[in-house]
């Protein structure tokens, strides 16, 4: 009905939250005042009242049905307080529940279960089986507190993200349960200092992770994980196996007792044998470390690589180059073993992020005036250019294959650009500009995280699964905005209407002959063609064996022959004088085949019976063939337009397989035929010169596509 039923005065506090008990009539009033007033709402009564000193009341819950009336209530600090209802007094507390405020609270009823969630993005199940009636951690779902900073997929088989967010801490996410997700916790200065001091009193703890580099050889023998944090010269490794924070940090010797303010780490590369880890600096500087026991190696350059900061290092596969790039606009080419400069490209302007795939030598580089290029590292030279964002470009990466380079940038445009052809092939909008970019090692997904969000969003990869057009995009194409995948079911009909339109596309038909002076075969397989000839030894090996004759049974009486002597009479061998073949001439019933070949002598028109020969099997087409001849009940007429058939096929040179296998089996079949008949000899001949001229034209295409694939084998690159 609407209407107001009672108002209720008030207990001088703005209230918080309001939870209903299990008792009829009875309600928890949490209050900014830190006070919980549990209040009969039926008589306006107060029956309890109690006092938390934490800030005000964010949540409250009732543990109900197994026996134990406890009140439980969250703060603003991440404390949780237990209430004794029956005595009326604090049963215990549970101290950094979460990192932030409780935001929810929910007892399982019926159960000593508990589940609670907070700002800092976890939702933990607590159980109280203990002495003294506190939770402990029963199991736990954690994110990132604050949006990540940098992704990357982990391993080979595409099943791990690793990612680093602004809350300083390094997670593996599971794309297959989240039951495999794991937290690598929290870069620290000390680690054992941290520990006593705890998260909240914790002045050890490192800045967040900018850039990260992982790799899964030799991960269960040492750190596999080497970060450079914001604005701090020290490297630190990780260990994945361990799921905790590596033993070194790998820092410049001369940087080891004070440290500058200045200069910091801006990139970092692991080599894939993961032994090395190369480190580039703010102020130029490149060092190589050693992994297993963090000693530094080696430097590049006399002093200094660059003479501006280091923009990104890349190590090729078999640890033969090292590519390093600096903000003055130069890449640079190094022997990794002897530190040697082996070559330098000044480019066009300075690079913001490069980017090596390792399998095909394919360097990106993106720079800072949105414009992205494409190097070779094999011939050292740039083999793509690409323009088209119009803000800082973000993150790069490469598709599996080497085929696609994916960027995103601050105009919040996703783009796919495609090396072989050069062009822009997908280009979609998204409401917030992704910071970080990494496609999957399999090629099904491509992860990306954006600005101001926690989450990482998974896009499916549609070429695995549906016929996408790579096609370039055209000049005036505008890009669509694409919703991110939400909690409002509103928003996922929206998106999946969207990508129902976007999947509609034009397919591509192909002629059945691309140009008249081309040879072309013919889409049929193999088993339709190829063995018409050796039809009879298939037969033959397909023939059945003879089933073992059964004995003739005796008769009850044995006949015997009159006279003194008795005999038997021998039985009469049974004779089959007469031929079970029958001439079928004149009888045979005329097939569609054979009908329109006979149309096709006066009308020249042979696509009919062509058709009708291609949609049969090769036992079908050699009864056809069988039946052209008189003795089969055919005549030389049909004879004739079937040798014309071969003649339009031959003329206009598509099915060109198909001619030569019809004709051969024609020729094996009526071959006396043919030599006695003038009519036909002659169309005969007429036919082989032409095939001869065919043969000499491919024949010639065949030995100069084979020289130049013989001199491209064995010619020195």
């Amino acid at each position: 009905s609407s209407k107001l039923l009672y108002s209720f005065p008030g207990w001088c506090s703005a209230v918080t939250t309001l939870e209903q008990a299990p008792a009829v009539d009875v309600v928890a009033v949490g209050l900014v005042s830190g006070h919980i007033i549990v209040h009969n709402i039926k008589f306006d009564e107060t029956l309890m009242k109690f006092q938390q000193d934490w800030g005000p009341i964010t949540a409250i819950s009732f543990r109900t049905a197994d026996g134990h009336p406890v009140m439980a209530a969250g703060s603003p600090i991440g404390h949780i307080a237990l209430w004794d209802l029956e005595e009326k007094k604090l049963m215990c507390q549970m101290q950094d529940a979460h990192s932030t405020a409780i935001a929810g609270m929910s007892f399982v009823p019926g159960e000593p279960l508990i589940i609670t969630n907070g700002a800092d993005n976890a939702i933990r199940v607590w159980i109280f089986d203990g002495p003294g009636g506190t939770g402990r951690v029963l199991r736990s779902r954690m994110g990132h507190s604050a949006p990540p900073t940098k992704i990357r997929y982990y391993g080979q088989n595409g099943e791990q993200i690793l990612s680093a967010g602004q809350d300083g801490t390094l997670q593996s996410f599971s794309t297959v349960h989240e039951k495999f997700n794991k937290s690598l916790g929290r870069g620290s200065i000390n680690k054992k200092k941290s520990k006593k001091k705890g998260l909240k009193l914790d002045t050890m703890s490192l800045p967040p992770i900018t850039v990260f580099a992982s790799e899964v050889a030799h991960q269960s023998d040492w750190d596999n994980i080497v970060a450079c944090h914001q604005g701090y010269i020290t490297c630190t490794t990780w260990n994945y196996q361990k799921t905790s924070m590596g033993a070194h940090k790998l820092r410049p010797g001369e940087f080891s007792k004070h440290k500058p303010i200045d200069i910091y780490a801006t990139a970092v590369d692991i080599t894939s044998c993961g032994n090395f880890a190369v480190i580039g600096l703010s102020n130029g500087q490149v060092d190589v470390y050693n992994i297993q026991s963090g000693i530094h190696r080696g430097r590049y350059g006399k002093e200094k690589a660059h003479e501006g900061a280091i923009r990104g290092v890349a190590v090729d596969g078999l640890n033969q180059l090292i590519i390093t790039g600096g903000s003055e606009g130069l890449i640079k080419f190094w022997k990794f073993k002897t530190k040697d400069l082996v070559y330098s490209t000044e480019l066009s302007s300075s690079p913001s992020v490069i980017l090596l795939h390792r399998d095909s030598g394919i360097l990106a580089i993106a720079f800072d005036d949105f414009s992205i290029s494409v190097l070779d590292i094999e011939t050292r030279k740039i083999v793509r250019t690409f323009s088209g964002h119009h803000g800082r470009i973000n993150d790069m990466t490469f598709s599996p294959d080497g085929r696609w380079l994916i960027t995103s940038s601050m105009d919040c445009a996703i783009k796919t650009w495609d090396l072989p052809s050069g062009c822009l092939i997908d280009c979609f909008l998204v409401d917030s500009a992704a910071v970080s970019l990494t496609m999957s090692p399999t090629g099904d997904f491509l992860s990306s995280t954006h600005v101001d969000d926690l989450g990482i969003y998974l896009w499916s990869n549609r070429s695995l699964y549906s016929l996408v057009s790579l096609r370039p995009l055209p000049a005036d194409y505008e890009p669509s905005m694409v919703t991110r995948p939400s909690t409002c079911p509103v928003q996922d009909m929206a998106m999946a209407e969207d990508e129902e339109t976007c999947g509609e596309m034009i397919e591509y038909v192909s002629p059945e002959q691309l140009g008249e002076q081309l040879v072309t075969l013919s889409s049929l397989p193999e088993s339709r063609w190829k063995n018409l000839l050796s039809l009879d030894v298939i037969k033959k090996r397909n023939k059945p064996r003879e089933p073992p004759k059964v004995a003739k049974s005796a008769p009850f009486f044995i006949p015997t022959v009159p006279g003194l002597t008795p005999r038997y009479i021998v039985p009469e061998e049974e004779n089959d004088t007469q031929s079970k073949v029958v001439n079928l001439g004149e009888l045979a019933q005329k097939s569609d085949f054979y009908i329109h070949l006979e149309e096709a002598l006066s009308t020249n028109e042979f696509t009919v019976p062509l058709d009708l020969l291609k949609s049969l099997g090769p036992s079908n087409i050699e009864m056809e063939m069988r039946g052209l001849a008189p003795e089969g009940g055919g005549s030389m007429e049909v004879m004739l337009s079937f040798l014309r058939m071969i003649e339009m096929m031959l003329n206009k040179k598509y099915n060109f397989e198909l001619a030569q296998a019809y004709l051969a089996l024609f020729l094996k079949l009526h071959l006396k035929i043919l030599s006695s008949e003038p009519n036909l000899l002659e169309e005969v001949s007429r036919l082989s010169t032409q095939l001869e001229e065919t043969w000499i034209h491919l024949r010639t295409l065949f030995n100069q596509s084979l020289c130049v694939l013989t001199y491209m084998k064995s010619a020195l690159l």
